[in-house]
C-alpha cells in the first residue's frame, strides 16, 4: 500500500492524503473494482492547489513526466487551471485566479 501525505507549511496540523481507493481495508471486491473504474475515468474528486502562475506550474510538472489530463485553460468561472493524474490515479488540479 502506498500513499502521499501533503502538509501545508502554514498549517502543519493539516494532512492531505492521496492514495488509490483500492487500499481501503473494508471495501468489498466489487466496491474496489467500481472505484478503480471511476478513478480511471477521472470521475472521482481530486485535490486542487492554488498557484500564482498556472502555465509555469504546468510546464514544471509536465517536464517531470506527469500524466497530463488538461493543459492550462481559462474557465468561465474566473480561473485558469490545468490537471494531472498522480501515480495512484488521483486527479490533481492547479488553478490561478484570472
Amino acid at each position: 500500500m502506498r500513499w502521499l501525505t501533503l502538509c501545508p507549511p502554514e498549517q502543519p496540523e493539516v494532512e492531505i492524503v492521496l492514495g488509490p481507493p483500492i487500499t481501503y481495508p473494508n471495501a468489498s471486491e466489487a466496491d474496489k473494482r467500481a472505484a478503480t473504474e471511476l478513478l480511471a475515468k477521472g470521475l472521482l474528486a481530486g485535490i486542487m492547489f492554488n498557484t500564482d502562475d498556472c502555465d509555469a506550474t504546468f510546464e514544471h510538472i509536465r517536464a517531470s513526466g506527469a500524466e497530463v489530463l488538461q493543459e492550462p485553460m481559462d474557465q468561465g468561472y474566473g480561473v485558469r487551471d490545468c490537471a494531472f493524474r498522480d501515480p495512484a490515479g488521483n486527479m490533481v488540479r492547479f488553478r490561478q485566479p484570472v
